[in-house]
């Protein structure tokens, strides 16, 4: 009698087992088709825009999911070109910060593409005041706080369909790496999370950024480099004829720039540089060698000989509502760089978080 108690309670143990195999099995296969369904609801709902995803993989003992192809274009838009298009973008768990006690999340994204149409962002409802919230939709993706992100091969296009030919301006082959976005290891650190990118742009540019950040408050303090190197002037050709009427036939441009922002305080500077500029001559009438001579007398006037540069230094001031720049300022700064001393082609660390701090104190 035992043994046929012991038997049918080992079968039904069996057919348990089996039972909860089988749903963990069909769970299993089922969850993407949910997440997928979760995900497009979430894109679907940003007001102005529409936006679908191609797959969802799931990755249970790495806690992490990953989503194809991702794509975000605004409804009433003139182009037909999405605004954002995400090749493939993995959401983990952080497994470093896990160690330290903290649950937060880490995502890569591969070859994601944003694509700025000038003409698009002008177009639709401009009073919503949530129409270009898409930003927190995206976030409302991810479960949990994110800690790190890193962008492989990314490209950032700024487009203008309006004119003829078409302005085309963009960074490729971007690669970024942002770390401890949450803070999980503070260590009393006045700027606890970095950046660090680099990219080519348009005219094959040499780009580098790196910085620190505070993401914990709302408007985020900063302390930030940029550099843009060597950028050939024929390549913007489209963008200075259709705004000044000027073409290149060759030279490079270098753009250098620090920002540090203290409690919604930003202070920083702007430096371009061209080098080695030579105009492409027209012979389309008077007017048009009137303003080529022009151009060419005062290029001769406000460049460095010794360094054949032309540069200026554009200083950046103010709370981030009503950021100003001094036009006499950069005016100055010209003619200093033409007779007095050459700006160098690096950024000046002449600006840096500790020392705004206390200028932000004294106020």
């Amino acid at each position: 009698m035992k043994s046929k108690k012991k038997a049918f309670t080992k079968r039904k143990l069996v057919v348990i087992t089996v039972i909860i195999a089988v749903i963990l099995i069909v769970g299993r296969l089922l969850l993407p088709f949910y997440v997928k369904e979760y995900v497009n609801e979430v894109l679907a709902d940003i007001p102005g825009y529409h936006g679908q995803v191609e797959g969802i993989n799931i990755c249970l003992l790495r806690g992490a999911y990953e989503i194809e192809y991702l794509s975000l274009q605004k409804i009433q838009a003139d182009s037909k070109v999405p605004f954002l298009d995400f090749k493939r973008t993995n959401i983990s768990i952080e497994w470093t910060a896990l160690f330290k006690g903290k649950i937060v999340s880490e995502i890569v994204m591969t070859e994601p593409k944003l694509n700025y149409v000038f003409e698009d962002q002008g177009t639709g409802d401009s009073e919503s005041p949530v129409l270009n919230d898409w930003t927190k939709a995206l976030t409302d993706l991810v479960p949990i706080d994110i800690n790190r992100l890193e962008i492989i091969n990314g490209k950032a296009s700024f487009i203008q369909l309006s004119t003829s030919p078409t302005i085309d301006l963009y960074f490729d082959q971007i690669s970024l790496e942002a770390k401890n976005l949450k803070n999980v290891a503070r260590e009393n650190l006045e700027l606890p999370s970095t950046i660090r990118a680099n990219a080519v742009s348009i005219g094959q540019g040499n780009v580098q950024l790196e910085g620190k950040l505070d993401l914990i408050k709302t408007i985020p303090d900063m302390d930030i480099s940029f550099s843009l190197e060597k950028t050939n002037m024929k390549s913007l050709n489209d963008f200075t004829h259709h705004y000044t009427g000027l073409d290149f036939e060759e030279g490079d441009l270098s753009i250098y720039s620090e920002v540090v922002i203290v409690d919604s305080y930003l202070k920083g500077y702007i430096k371009p540089i061209l080098t080695n500029a030579k105009l492409i001559g027209n012979d389309d009438g008077f007017l048009d060698t009137l303003w080529e001579g022009f151009v060419g007398f005062f290029k001769f006037l406000l460049k460095n000989h010794k360094k054949d540069s032309l540069a200026t230094k554009v200083p950046l001031q103010g709370n981030l509502n009503n950021v100003k720049t001094s036009s006499w300022n950069a005016i100055l700064n010209i003619f200093k760089n033409a007779w007095i001393k050459a700006f160098e082609n690096v950024t000046d660390d002449s600006i840096n978080f500790e020392n705004v701090q206390k200028e932000m104190d004294k106020k």
